[in-house]
This record gives C-alpha cells, structure tokens and sequence, in this order.
C-alpha cells in the first residue's frame, strides 16, 4: 500500500452500516442479514462502507470504517501486513513471507497466519491487508520479500494455509495484490499486456487458492491490466474473480488505486486512501472518498450508478463482517498478545526457511567447542536486519543481534572480534559540502510538509558513496541530481543509506517530507565517502586474518516503493566479501536478503547461508544454525540468476521495466525455472535447491492414477548422521497431445519430510488434477492434457532422482527409476 508522507503509518478498518432504501436481493439469492441491515441504512449510511475513513487522533488505527451504532454494526480497523501487525507500535516481526514459503511447511504458514491473526485481535484490529501472493516474476522487483514464490503451486499452498491460520483467529484476510502486480517500478501507471492463459496459469492460482481457503477481502493493485485499471476491471473483478472463482467476500483498492466512480460498476466495492495536498492535524476535517465519495453520492441520486450496485458491494462487506461474528451481541472475545509464543514460531519458521545455498566440506555446523577464534563481519551481525520496508515494516518487540547471539553461542573463553566491514552510517556530511549548510535536528514541526532542503552538495572525488538519513516523526525523499528520489521516514527503517555513484564536483539536492500530527519531523544527513568506505574493508580484512573462521552477514534492503538498480548485493559488500575470502580460507557468508542476489565471490567461500529477512527471532535461529541446533530446512522458492544478463526479463526491456509505460509479459507461461529450462541457461541456484546437514536417497517409486489427481510413493532414506529434513519435489513433463506452448517440467506436489539418521519413510506426493490441465482459452475454462505425461522426482528443478510416467486419461503406467 501506498502511504502519504505526511501522515502518520497507514493502516486498516472495515466498517458497519446504516442507510435506508435498498434495493431487495437478487433474484435467485436468499436474503441475508446484511441484506436487511443495508435495507434500513440512509445513502450516507451505505456511502460510509464504501470508502475508508482516518482518524487523525489514533495512531494505532487511523484507517477504519465508522460503523452504524444505531444498527448495531461496529466500527471496523484494520492494519498492514503480511510479515506483523504494522500498528504504529512494536509487535511480533515475523519472517519476511519469502522465507515463510521457503520452508515448504504448510503447518508452519498456517502458523504464521495464526501469530498475524491472534496479534491482530489483540491490537483491537478486524482485518489485515496480507497475505500478497503476486508472482515472483521479476528478479529485480522491490516487494519480491513480501510474496512467496515463481512457482503458482508454491504460492497457492502457502497462501492458503496462511488465510486459514489468519482467519482461524477472528481476522479478517486480505489477499493482495490484484492481479499482475509484478514490479514497483511504474507501479501506479504501468500497463501489464498479459495473455489469458498466462495470467490463468502462472498469477492467478495463489488468488484462487486464497479464496477458495475464504479469504474476506481482495485488494486490487495500481497497475492496469490489458488497458483497464485492476481496480476497475470488469474482466478481472466480475468475470474472474466472482464468476469463475466464486468469491463471496469484497473487494478493496489498495491505497489511492481507486481510479473512477463507476470502478463500483465493474466490481471495486471499496476505495482506500485519502487524497489530500496537506496534512490534517489532529481532529481537522478528513474528506471522503475521491470517487467513492460525494461523487459517487451524485451519480447514485443521479441514477448514473443503481442503487443496487451500491447496495450490493456494502453487503458483501457487511456479510463478511457478519461471518466473522462482528454483528453478533456478544462479539468474539479478544484475546491477550501472546509475544513469547509468537516469537518461538518465528524462530521455528526462520530455521525452517532457512535456505543453505553451499557446504562445502561440510563446514556447517560450526562446532562451538572447538570454535575459539571467530570473526564477525558486517552491519546487520550488530544492527539485525529484521523486516523489509515499507508499508509491511514492522517495529519489533525487541531483537538480539546476530554477534550476541553468537558470542553466547561460544561462551566467555572464546575469542569473537567484530568489524563493520561494509561502513552504512558514516559522518555527518560537513558544511562545507552543502551550500547552503544544512543543520540536522528538527526540520519541519508537526502536520508541516513541504521542502525541507533545496541546494547543492559538492563531492571531493569520483566513487561510490552512501547518503545515509536518520529521520523521526515523519517520512520524506531525498533526490539528487535527476536520480530516483530515495525514500526516508519512520517506514524505512531507523536509518536509510543508500550507494550512489558520483562523480567529483557539484550535484543538486532536494529534499522534502512531511511531519506526522503529533510529533516534529527530525532528520539528520550523513555520508560514507570512498575513503571511509575502503579503510572499513581494510579493517574487516585485518580482524578475519587473524581468526580461525570468518562470519560475513551480508544484507539488500528490500523495500515498497522501487526495485533493486541491480541484482548484486548493494554497496561495497561484494568488494569486502572478496578481500575476506582472500585472506580467510573458511569465510562463512549470512545472507539477509528479500530476494535472489549474483555471487561472485561464492567459490571463494566455503559455506553460505540465506536467512532472508529473518524476523525479531532471526539472531538466535541464525546462531542455532551455525553451529547445529538446528537444521537449515529451506529450498528456494524461486531461481537464483548466475548473473544479470541471464534472466527471464534481462535484454527485454518489454518485460521489464516495460516501454512507453506498458509491460508485455511476452515469456508467457515460462516464468522463472520453466524459463531456465526452455532457454537452456544454467542458474547459479535452481529452484528448489537447497542443502542439509544430512543427505538423503529416494528409492522405490511408484505413480497411481486417482479419481483427483495422481500420487507417486517414494521412500526417503536419511543416508547421514544427523537428523534432517528434506522436500520431495515432484514435476510434469509436458502432453504429447496438446499442441501449445509448454513447460520442459512444472511442480505438480511436494511433501516435506524428517528423518532421523539412517531412518527411511514410505512418503506419498499427491498431485491434483489440476496439474495434468491447462487453460483453454476458446472454451474459456481448464481442460485436460492427456496422453503420457513425464513424471520426475527430485531434490530440485535441477536435480531429478526418479522419473517415470502417468497416463493422463488412463490409469498410471509403471514407473521407472
């Protein structure tokens, strides 16, 4: 969601009714209770369930909708997702969701879903906007953290499991963002040309799933899909969404999404955001909704839109909340936040998405008996990096940092040196650089916006430098040159730096913001010049040579609002990685990431381990990992590009970032590893990959037709001296008898299994139906893909054990290994 400088973090509310003369329910279709209710509500009534209100005096739920207490409707809040309640005040940080689906665990997201929804509640919230399950289509997309996967399955699995343990609790779900939402680049203007069966393939499955588990709400998203706005697409909200999946609940805008009056004609029921040029202080005037507002109350008086279509998206808001027992007398009770229990599932998860990309000679675990001299390198191993950024930054309960955790680890004997390495923070930039002189502290007091800063800043030699920014009590921008605006502000994170290029002499600065109601807006400007920059790795490189073993955390900061310049770790840390390898032998990489990264130093590491965006337990699950309590469980969600070049998207700028404001998602259903195969281009880690502190074997299988679908039996055997678990990976080969474009192999079912050492287990992959079909554009449905079909059973996308073979329309042939 998009957020508004000026105002404090957005978040959520969904609201109860009053209004008289509505129309009767549809034919065909038994009154309801809301129904009845909408019956006796005013015009002003229904118009004030169709448009978020905010209340400038609470800052734990300004977005909300007022409620008819003469109707006994309650009012209605609501809050960001999907990795914690973003409540404007700590709570339980979860794992970024990437991570949550790297575990292959649907236990575990329906656990996660159980933490946001029991946290929720206990906040006094009634809905949150998560889960997202958009596609990781593009490598370089900025919210790739906040979704799970390339693959539908992965995607549609996880998402499910998440809405049912969110809902489980009393919270309402919203699933976002709808449709085709792949990129934040151009986000709120980019046209996304997309066939049918590519959308109905590869994006729409993690919707799908999601409703079918009775997901409330769906957000719809800024972009424009095939020339008319998500937001106001018959096709996608009528069409798609409520015939073909048969969605009962409402659907909202992501914030300002809302692009016209009669969107409520073509299925939008609700309008989020308040579109305003300056801040309102507490208590001022808050308007309407921009078109679901006064102008949507004249087109109704008008007839320009029926009254039944206003009455019909107030009741499918009021139904939900009727569903979930808001109506009732005696509402659900709300539970007390449970942070302990909270935490040991976020520890659980981030160990269980922990994803080791490489072992060599079994290097983890480290031993902590014999562990006396250890290295620690890196920012984030003393500021833990906790959560991505932007409307789903969650402030944490509290979080140890990875060099405490670790150095517990090892207790009082050992010898654990700490360097900064990659220096993020640096000095305040002199006076003598900025003209006019700029002075940090308070910039604008509180509701003020505007232009904080307009000058120039004069750098002394050509390199890469940092621009780093502290900021309270507001959120801003600050552009240099002709570059993209970098985003500050209480969202971001308590300090924002940023790498840029720049060359010796003198750069225009502009920067502006906008102070919340209650608090001034402060902000202090530092800089890491090139010389700082380079006397930090010399510093590093000093500590790892004199230890046994060097520890590099290494991090990107994912972030809502613009995609990664390039894939390749930001800053100088590719540079300081290198220079520790050379000079320590056994260099350990920790990698906080929100997505895939380029590794060029990778042979020179002998071990590295991908915590992604790890949560407020994600130091201890960090330090159980290095050294074996704990097992990395993860595999990769989605594939890790060998270089830039070698992409989906790279050298189509069709693709991505698109041309004259329009993407064509011309690599149609071959997304991700489907891309890989069919281009024949080697990754530098597949999907699925993912390492143990065991191995494993797969012996005996066999494939069964079924009335739903098809299993394949495989028996897994624990060939190590550890316990560990493994996820049994089963693909489809394409049908000889379609005559399409298709994938190499898709993911047809996984199942994840624990083993103890030398312990073998019967385990059974079930595949839905669904897998052996395709979507049949003519007939405008799914339809089988008979004939033999290729059935691989592996490790990985790249790593196939078994194979053998199904009969799509006749029982399964025997298998072969």
């Amino acid at each position: 969601m998009r957020r508004i400088i000026w105002v404090p973090s957005v978040f959520l509310a969904v609201l109860a009714l009053l209004s008289l003369g509505a129309a009767p329910a549809s034919p065909g279709r038994t009154e309801s209770r809301a129904d009845r209710l909408v019956a006796q509500m005013t015009l002003d009534e229904k118009l004030s369930f169709v448009h978020w209100d905010y209340d400038t005096t609470d800052k734990t739920a300004p977005v909300h909708l007022p409620g008819v207490p003469r109707l006994g409707i309650p009012k209605v809040r609501a809050t960001d997702g999907p990795a914690g309640a973003t409540i404007g005040r700590p709570s339980i940080a979860m794992p970024a969701p990437v991570g949550l689906a790297s575990s292959f665990d649907e236990e575990l997201a329906e656990k996660y879903g159980q933490v946001l929804g029991r946290e929720g509640r206990a906040f006094n919230q009634d809905v949150i906007f998560a889960p997202m399950v958009n596609s990781i289509r593009v490598p370089q997309a900025g919210r790739n953290f906040e979704t799970f996967s390339e693959d539908p399955l992965v995607t549609g699995r996880t998402a499910a499991a998440e809405v049912r343990g969110i809902q489980s609790q009393g919270l309402m779900a919203t699933v976002k963002h709808y449709a085709a939402n792949t990129q934040e680049n151009n986000r709120m203007g980019v046209d996304v040309q997309v066939d049918e069966r590519t959308l109905q393939e590869t994006e729409l499955p993690g919707f799908e799933a999601a409703v079918e588990a009775g997901a409330a709400s769906v957000m719809c998203a800024y972009n424009k899909v095939n020339g008319e706005p998500a937001c106001g697409n018959g096709k996608l909200l009528n069409d798609i969404l409520r015939e073909q999946l048969r969605f009962q609940g409402w659907v909202t805008s992501d914030w300002l999404a809302t692009q016209s009056t009669d969107a409520i004609t073509k299925g939008l029921d609700q309008e989020l955001g308040i579109d305003v040029a300056v801040a309102i202080p507490p208590g001022g005037e808050v308007p309407g909704g921009k078109y679901f507002g006064d102008t949507l109350k004249e087109a109704v008086t008008d007839g320009t839109v029926p009254m039944a279509v206003l009455d019909r998206a107030v009741s499918r808001i009021v139904g939900q909340m009727d569903r979930f027992g808001l109506l009732d007398e005696n509402q659900p009770p709300r539970p007390e936040r449970d942070v302990a229990g909270g935490t040991a599932v976020a520890e659980e998860i981030a160990e269980s998405g922990a994803v080791l990309l490489r072992n060599q000679d079994r290097t983890l675990p480290l031993d902590a008996a014999t562990t006396d001299d250890l290295a620690v390198i890196g920012p984030t191993a003393k500021t833990p990096k906790v959560t991505g950024l932007g409307s789903s930054y969650v402030v944490p309960d509290a979080a140890t940092a990875p060099l405490d955790a670790i150095t517990g680890k090892l207790g009082e004997d050992a010898h654990v040196s700490w360097a900064v390495g990659e220096e993020i923070e640096g000095e305040t930039i002199p006076a003598s650089a900025l003209n006019p002189p700029f002075t940090g502290g308070t910039v604008l007091q509180p509701v003020e916006s505007g232009v904080i800063y307009d000058g120039e800043l004069t750098v002394p030699e050509d390199g890469l430098y940092r621009i780093a920014a502290r900021v309270t009590g507001g959120n801003g921008a600050i552009q240099i040159d002709d570059g993209t605006p970098i985003s500050v502000g209480e969202v971001f994170g308590k300090l924002t730096s940023v790498p840029l290029e720049l060359t010796a002499g003198t750069h225009t600065v502009r920067i502006s913001g906008g102070a919340v109601v209650d608090q001034p807006m402060t902000l202090d400007l530092r800089w890491v010049t090139p010389d700082r920059a380079r006397q930090a790795i010399d510093r590093a490189v000093e500590t790892a040579r004199e230890a046994s073993t060097a520890v590099v955390f290494a991090y990107d900061d994912g972030a809502e609002g613009s995609d990664r310049t390039s894939l390749s770790l930001p800053g100088r840390q590719n540079e300081l990685i290198e220079a520790v390898a050379a000079v320590n032998p056994r260099t350990i990489v920790v990698l906080n990431t929100g997505s895939s990264i380029t590794m060029p130093w990778l042979d020179e590491t002998r071990a590295v381990l991908d915590m992604w965006y790890p949560g407020q337990a994600g130091a201890e699950a960090t330090a159980d990992l290095l050294f074996g309590d704990a097992e990395p469980g993860g595999r990769l969600t989605q594939t890790f590009p060998a270089s830039e070049q070698a992409t989906p998207v790279a050298a189509h700028p069709e693709r991505y970032p698109g041309v004259d404001g329009v993407v064509r998602q011309t690599e149609g259903i071959h997304t991700g590893y489907r891309w890989y195969d069919r281009e024949g281009v080697e990754p530098l880690f597949p999907f699925g990959h993912g390492l143990s502190y065991t191995s494993f074997a797969y012996e005996n299988p066999a494939v069964q037709r079924a009335a739903d679908g098809f299993d394949v039996d495989v028996t897994v055997r624990n060939t190590g001296d550890r316990a560990g678990s493994d996820v049994v990976q089963v693909y489809l080969g394409p049908s000889p008898e379609l005559r399409l474009d298709q994938a190499v192999k898709a993911l047809a079912g996984y199942e994840k299994v624990e083993l103890e050492p030398g312990e073998s287990r019967r385990v059974r992959v079930h595949v839905a139906e669904r897998a052996l079909q395709y979507w049949d554009t003519s007939a405008g449905g799914w339809q089988l893909a008979g004939g033999e079909r290729r059935v691989l059973i592996g490790s990985s996308s790249d790593d196939i054990r078994l194979t053998g073979s199904v009969q799509a329309d006749r029982p399964a042939q025997r298998t072969r290994s």
